[in-house]
């Protein structure tokens, strides 16, 4: 027979049913992998549904006891109707944003600006339905203010606790994560690893192709041969591991390199991504922007827009009046406690760098004895040169009160980097890297910084980088949310008081 004449180790072809079983059986991996990020997505939006209902059935039947002594009938309750109906929008609007995709909620920062915008056009969506139906006259004013109010912190912390356990539990060994496979030059591929945490990264490095660095003395033909060769096991392996993304870590100075990886890895079935080398890790915040038809990697927001400048200027104008009239009793009593505790001056005033790098001004209550023609020294803690009252201001921040008339003469804002002594602005701006940057946008009273307990004593340069740091991080995000959220924070916050002597 021929079947008999036919080697020992002849294999037959797979029949049709086993090739499809093989290609089921390599696709069961990705296909669990989906299931399961469809799940945590799917915990997370019904979190905020949930949240939502609860809170707007508490609000709802709590009124009603309330008021009736007695629980309201299930029938009677329009509560459940708005809630879905809030509820749909908010999800709809957050799923259409992929928020609910798990590197969205491992790379998500609170954000008070984009929940309040999504709840008010979710209540916006509600009321334009009532009217459309001619049910808003069946809704209670106070439930439909309380949930108003109380809904947004409810569905904020819910979804903050949700975002939290996701990304405890998101390791590079869940079976979640995406599956990465890395390309580079040996260096390149160091240079990663060591500038990344494998734990933090919310991903699984399943295979690395390292491309040899091609002799510059070598022809052309054997340079492409070499790089060719390379590339073409490179690829063998990522069809073979089935990556979901293949990242290229050649740095794009190497223009052919980086070409020829694109065209050799766009045939095979997993996302390509690029990493501009070390440009990634000093701005993590990039993004792909369009400026007119033109496509660029913005590192930088524009400078604030008109609008932006007027609102910023609206509210620190609007605010620091209502400071200085309502805290004039409070001014008029640390100027009299100041006089009687040393002589001297009530205030202090001090040549600082404002926007633009323009000098000017600032008015603090002096909290140090006063010295003739004293040479600037940084204030230390036990400062011998500090006074009694002076040590109780600076602990409580209430020695920069005086600088509302600095915001109100234009000169500073509420909110913004900290204006430092000129000798430290000269001393600084030579040793680290964008620290004049912080001259982008007026000074302020209170900063991201100053929040986050940097402030006081700069004794080395990695602490005056934190600093610089965090205030260019306020720059690049700002909005009138963030400027709230750290005027809410200089005064109940306990770390805007640490480190203050």
């Amino acid at each position: 027979m021929f079947q008999d004449r036919l080697p020992e180790t002849f294999q037959p072809l797979p029949t049709s049913a086993e090739r499809r079983r093989n290609v089921w059986t390599a696709l069961l991996p990705r296909r669990r992998r989906g299931a399961f990020r469809i799940g945590i997505s799917a915990s997370v939006a019904m979190t905020d549904i949930l949240s939502i209902v609860i809170t707007t059935m508490v609000v709802e039947y709590g009124y009603f006891f309330l008021l009736n002594g007695e629980m309201m009938p299930f029938s009677a309750s329009w509560g459940l109707q708005l809630s879905g109906l809030l509820a749909i929008v908010i999800v709809a609007t957050s799923a259409l944003r992929e928020e609910y995709a798990i590197e969205a909620m491992l790379a998500q920062k609170a954000s008070l600006q984009k929940s309040a915008a999504r709840w008010v056009v979710a209540w916006a969506a509600a009321l334009v339905v009532g009217f459309i139906t001619k049910t808003t006259n069946e809704v209670s004013r106070v439930v439909a203010l309380t949930v108003f109010v109380s809904g947004l912190p409810v569905l904020m912390l819910a979804h903050a606790a949700m975002i939290g356990l996701v990304r405890r539990s998101v390791t590079p060994a869940s079976a979640s994560v995406s599956r990465v496979h890395l390309v580079g030059f040996e260096d390149d591929i160091a240079r990663f690893y060591a500038s990344n945490e494998a734990d933090s990264l919310g991903l699984r490095v399943v295979g690395t192709s390292y491309l040899r660095r091609v002799d510059a003395r070598a022809d052309e033909a054997t340079r492409h041969a070499q790089m060719s060769e390379d590339l073409d096991l490179a690829v063998s392996v990522v069809r073979f591991l089935r990556p979901d993304d293949v990242f290229i870590l050649v740095p794009w100075a190497d223009t052919a390199e980086v070409e020829r990886c694109i065209d050799a890895f766009l045939r095979v079935p997993a996302a390509l991504h690029l990493r501009p080398g070390s440009v990634l890790d000093r701005f993590p915040d990039m993004q792909v922007s369009r400026v007119g038809r033109l496509s660029g990697i913005n590192i930088g927001r524009r400078p604030l827009s008109m609008a932006e400048v007027l609102l910023k200027r609206l509210l620190d104008v609007t605010l620091a009046t209502i400071a200085l009239v309502a805290l004039s009793p409070l001014l008029a009593a640390i100027a009299v406690a100041i006089k009687l505790d040393s002589p001297g001056p009530v205030f202090f005033r001090q040549k600082r760098y404002g926007f633009n790098q323009q000098p000017f001004g600032v008015f603090k209550f002096r909290s140090m004895k006063a010295e003739a023609e004293a040479v600037f020294k940084q204030a230390s803690r036990n400062d011998s040169r500090i006074t009694r009252i002076g040590a109780f201001l600076r602990r409580s921040n209430l020695d920069e009160l005086p600088q509302i008339l600095n915001v109100l003469k234009g000169e500073m804002s509420l909110v913004g980097p900290r204006p430092h002594a000129l000798a430290h602005d000269r001393s600084f701006e030579r040793r680290i890297a964008l620290y004049a940057r912080r001259h982008n946008v007026r000074p302020g009273i209170t900063g991201w910084a100053q929040v986050n307990g940097l402030r006081g004593e700069t004794l080395t340069d990695l602490d005056m980088e934190r600093r610089v740091n965090h205030d260019l991080h306020y720059i690049d995000n700002w909005s009138i949310w963030f400027d709230i959220q750290i005027m809410f924070q200089t005064v109940f916050s306990r770390r805007a008081y640490r480190n203050a002597f």
